[in-house]
């Protein structure tokens, strides 16, 4: 494992170096991560601005060819990016799902025309993409969606639910799963769609959630209309089209920002005084930290093997599922503990009152979404059980019986 930059990757980074500290300090703040909430029009607007800027430097999607508007490079300088910008509390939230899942799937699956039109201005941040997947009675089970798209001429009639949608109430477009063949097995009658989100017959509401943000959303379909131009992949090749999404999702989420660490916590034992002493000193408190540092450590060295294979021209293995599997519970726990140190200061949300602006708080709230977002615990924990150690998968009752004959649990 190889942790040295070559010296063309040094010279990437001292390039990367020069500009962020040129540009990124003007768009410090505001609506960060996934799983922040857009607060504003004014927030969105700055996160905009921020995205064009890195689109015209080209920084904004690296390995995409120049004809994307990306500079047709490596992974590893990908990743030299990744690290640098993280050092900036710039706003990227608004375009992770479009960027890392959309619009690689209209890519990948679309016409050239749709290449032609929606690719520049979504990298520009002109436009932004939400992706139409959950839904109530499918959530994990991505293929037993129930939403329902019917042929009608040149187009397609859509009816239906999706929910827990990131962003839908400020997105401009989005890319739908739905169902178009009941009679069949339940990944074999998907089609896949992208379509405007001001259409006729959408409606958008979003949810309340327990933090107080409202970045999810329910989203109903009433008799909307989609051309047969948007549809993307062929008729019944829904899964597979959706296959090339959730490739996108899991690299996208696990790469995300995952707030206060163990850092923040260090500091904060640092300043809080427990009958014994400063809390850093009581052995209890130690014992955690270590545990938490450990894991911290095992995350890095992980992703450095990531980076070296990537480095190496490599595919890298079974790392990225392994990573978001341990730093999405770990990320819960460290959060609750700092919380319990706070004692009854922890229960509070005065980002003027509290340490790291509430940091801790906030993620603790928004912890139980980064635990199913791009894969929940179960499904990771699945895909390492079944196709890194090989183990016998889970049985399927419902393989290769049709759709409409699967037991709802009605009457």
């Amino acid at each position: 494992m190889d942790f040295e930059d070559t010296p063309e990757e040094a010279d990437f980074r001292a390039e990367v170096r020069a500009w962020l500290a040129k540009t990124a300090p003007a768009f410090s703040g505001g609506v960060g991560g996934l799983m922040r909430s857009v607060r504003s029009p004014e927030e969105l607007a700055k996160a905009k601005q921020w995205q064009a800027q890195k689109a015209e430097a080209r920084y904004a999607k690296i390995m995409w060819p120049k004809e994307y508007g990306g500079m047709d490079g490596t992974p590893i300088q990908n990743v030299i990016y990744a690290q640098e910008e993280a050092k900036y509390d710039v706003p990227n939230g608004p375009f992770v799902i479009g960027l890392g899942m959309c619009i690689p799937t209209v890519i990948a699956h679309g016409s050239e025309a749709d290449r032609a039109r929606y690719v520049e201005p979504a990298l520009h941040g002109r436009e932004i993409w939400c992706q139409l997947f959950s839904e109530p009675a499918a959530g994990s089970d991505l293929a037993g969606i129930r939403t329902r798209a019917e042929r009608d001429g040149d187009d397609w009639i859509i009816n239906g639910q999706k929910i827990w949608t990131s962003g839908a109430h400020y997105s401009d477009f989005g890319i739908l799963v739905t169902r178009s063949d009941p009679t069949v097995a339940k990944h074999k009658g998907l089609t896949f769609f992208y379509l405007d989100m001001k259409s006729p017959g959408v409606e958008i509401k979003p949810i309340r959630q327990i933090s107080g943000a409202s970045n999810f959303n329910e989203v109903y379909f009433t008799n909307v209309r989609i051309p047969d131009s948007q549809r993307l992949g062929a008729p019944g090749q829904g899964w597979q089209v959706s296959l090339t999404t959730l490739m996108n999702e899991r690299a996208a989420i696990g790469g995300a920002d995952t707030g206060v660490g163990i850092r923040e916590l260090i500091e904060l034992a640092r300043a809080i005084e427990l009958p014994d002493g400063p809390a850093i000193g009581n052995a209890a408190v130690r014992e955690k930290i270590a545990d938490w540092h450990i894991q911290a450590e095992g995350l890095k060295y992980t992703g450095f093997r990531s980076i070296t294979a990537l480095s190496k021209g490599q595919t890298p293995g079974p790392e990225n599922s392994i990573t978001k599997a341990v730093s999405a519970a770990r990320g819960q726990d460290l959060a609750a503990f700092a919380m319990e140190l706070m004692e009854l200061g922890g229960v509070l949300r005065d980002s003027a009152l509290l340490p790291f602006e509430a940091g801790f708080q906030e993620q603790w709230l928004s912890s139980p979404a980064s635990r199913i977002a791009g894969g929940t615990d179960e499904i990771l924990r699945n895909i390492i059980a079944e196709r890194v150690l090989g183990l016998p998968g889970d049985i399927r009752v419902d393989k290769d019986i049709p759709f409409n004959e699967l037991p709802t649990g009605a009457g």
